[in-house]
């Protein structure tokens, strides 16, 4: 079975850094941390994270939380 790389439905924004997680098999929060280390030391971190925000697909079985029903 071929891996690709989602956008995770454990999202705290929009759920690349829980993808990249998922993908590697590694803690979210620890990738989190290191996503907020260079976007603040590098500068880097924030601008990959914006691209790949556009250019990773939604897990097949994401659901919106505003497709959900209301009750």
């Amino acid at each position: 079975m071929e891996k690709k790389l989602y956008r995770s439905n454990d999202r705290r924004i929009f759920g690349v850094c829980g993808g990249v997680a998922e993908y590697f098999g590694w803690d979210p929060t620890l990738i989190r941390v290191l996503w907020a280390i260079f976007a603040v030391s590098g500068g880097i971190g924030l601008p990959l994270y914006i691209i790949l925000t556009f250019i990773m697909d939604n897990r097949p079985d994401y659901v919106s939380r505003y497709d959900q029903k209301q009750e």
